[in-house]
């Protein structure tokens, strides 16, 4: 099999006919009232399922002619074979001439995948086990600290990918969790959240997770460093030793055997990752260990499983009917098309809270490229500046710019049918639950309408200016049945699908992320000034800075 996508002659999207095309329709000017209103069906046609996911994307500013161009496109930039290039294990990351096998990180244990010399499944089943063994004697009470005394902390040290993925999906599924274990997470380089936890922990029942894919991050490495000062502290003065400490408070997780043993994690462990999972695809690796503390071993199986069937769907479904294609194009369509140039979150459920900061990561990491795979500038725009917070409280922070700023931005709705559902004693969390309904449905409603989504608003409210809502704020609602593990799984794995297919479309390799390196070259030279007593190696404005710096310090 050739191995490298640059080397398989792809069309181009961008040269197509297709493209042209669209140009030409959105120079139209789009009403998504008169859409709704010359079209009665456009809700059924423009709704898709896959398992406990549907999505209504009929608040979009398209009709048949647009959706036909943009399912075209992707025959012109033969998404098809991109797809099967990811999932066979092609060298999809170009620039740095690898795979992006994080598909591979929930196969089933019966499924084959042999890239080059390597039987990639049995080593994602072994590293999963090793996760279990770990985990379970966590969970068990039989890992012991310095003392003797079971572990009641842990806290996982990463940073980007290492933190925000096993945050999120932590958070979203704590209701599993049947351990008393609290898991906690750590990732500001200023020491502050380190700080703040380790004044309630007990360092002798307290176990750190090092997750780090090259084991040589700045900001997980001083965390880490603080952290084993602060256990150092406390078992010096109780017969503990430096490396019973190391031993039985810290298991690391990397790429990069090596460095571990060198900081002195000790072999039995380490938890192996792979040059082929980014960090922001890889909470379904040895990355997820603490989730898999947190909620237990069979339900972090049934993370992959769900995020598993998102890959069945997206490798089999026709494109038409494909829930990640069909994301992805919208998102194309409004970004490069449209020209709009923000895109935000808003999930209705507070257990997908942590859900946005999770996106942002991986839309604006993955596609915030300016250049070809070829390396060729690119003259359309890419991916959108992308934010987003719980729907609830982003009705009091953000949305009055939604609804009455200058902007034009396209939004993503995302609620839960069911929830609470099972606690019949308790029907006041049900009546919140469907107030938080009501409103994801009304917002979206009103996003798109503006004054006319209510039929008896008053003239005067049309009529003053302070009132006017524009409506035309394009949309896509995802109801998710009900929120579990394997749900879970299918939506994250649809996210990161979709980044993929506007990264086919775009031509652009969405695995690399050379746009962080640079500030953290920059960053060791300006610290190295900070240690000196000449400011005088930079810009005027950076040079007067460290001088203020330095009187302050």
């Amino acid at each position: 099999m050739n191995n490298s996508i640059r080397n398989k002659s792809h069309g181009s999207a961008r040269q197509s006919k297709y493209w042209t095309q669209l140009e030409t329709l959105a120079d139209q000017s789009w009403s998504l009232a008169s859409l709704f209103e010359h079209d009665k069906t456009r809700n059924q046609r423009y709704s898709a399922q896959s398992g406990a996911l549907y999505m209504d994307y009929s608040k979009q500013c398209i009709d048949d002619t647009v959706l036909m161009n943009l399912l075209n496109l992707t025959n012109s930039g033969d998404l098809q074979a991109r797809i099967k290039a990811l999932l066979q294990g092609a060298m999809v990351n170009t620039s740095e001439e690898r795979a992006a096998l994080h598909t591979a990180l929930r196969l089933p244990a019966t499924a084959t995948l042999q890239v080059g010399e390597q039987n990639v499944v049995a080593d994602v089943h072994h590293s999963l086990m090793q996760v279990e063994r770990l985990s379970q004697r966590i969970r068990q009470g039989t890992w012991r600290g310095f003392s003797g005394k079971a572990i009641t902390d842990v806290v996982n040290i990463g940073v980007g990918g290492s933190d925000l993925g096993p945050l999120m999906a932590a958070t979203a599924l704590d209701e599993w969790a049947d351990t008393e274990i609290v898991v906690h997470f750590v990732s500001n380089m200023d020491g502050s959240q380190l700080d703040n936890l380790l004044k309630r922990l007990d360092a002798e029942t307290t176990l750190f997770i090092i997750s780090s894919k090259s084991f040589g991050t700045v900001d997980t490495l001083s965390n880490a460093k603080t952290a084993l000062s602060w256990l150092l502290a406390t078992a010096t003065l109780r017969g503990g030793t430096q490396s019973s400490v190391l031993r039985r408070h810290f298991v690391g997780i990397s790429a990069n055997s090596e460095k571990m043993n060198a900081w002195g994690i000790h072999p039995e462990h380490q938890l192996q990752l792979w040059d082929w999972v980014g960090g922001r695809f890889s909470l379904w690796s040895a990355i997820g260990l603490a989730i898999a503390i947190r909620i237990g071993m069979p339900q972090f199986r049934e993370l992959l499983a769900g995020a598993h069937s998102m890959d069945v769907h997206f490798a089999n479904a026709d494109f038409a009917d494909n829930l990640p294609v069909l994301l992805g194009l919208l998102a194309v369509w409004n970004s490069t098309f449209l020209h709009i140039h923000a895109h935000t979150v808003l999930p209705y459920d507070g257990r997908l809270g942590y859900l946005p900061s999770y996106l942002t990561q991986l839309e604006m990491e993955s596609n915030g490229k300016s250049v070809t795979h070829d390396g060729e500038h690119i003259d359309y725009d890419t991916c959108p500046i992308l934010w987003g917070e719980v729907g609830s409280n982003a009705q009091h922070a953000f949305y009055q710019l939604l609804h009455q700023g200058t902007q034009h931005v396209s939004c993503d709705f995302i609620a839960c049918v069911r929830h609470y559902s099972d606690d019949v004693q308790n029907e006041s969390l049900q009546h919140q639950h469907e107030l938080s309904l009501a409103n994801c449905l009304a917002q979206s409603r009103v996003l798109a309408f503006g004054n006319a989504a209510i039929a008896d608003t008053s003239a005067a409210c049309h009529s003053d200016k302070y009132k006017h809502y524009r409506g035309n704020q394009p949309s896509t609602t995802l109801l998710i049945d009900e929120l579990t593990p394997h749900s879970l799984g299918a939506l994250i794995a649809l996210y990161e699908h979709k980044v993929y297919v506007m990264a086919s479309i775009w031509d652009i390799n969405p695995f690399d992320q050379w746009g962080v390196e640079m500030g953290k070259q920059m960053a060791e030279t300006v610290y190295q000034a900070l240690q000196q007593d000449s400011t005088d190696s930079f810009d005027s404005s950076t040079n007067q800075l460290l001088s203020r710096i330095k009187q302050l310090s």
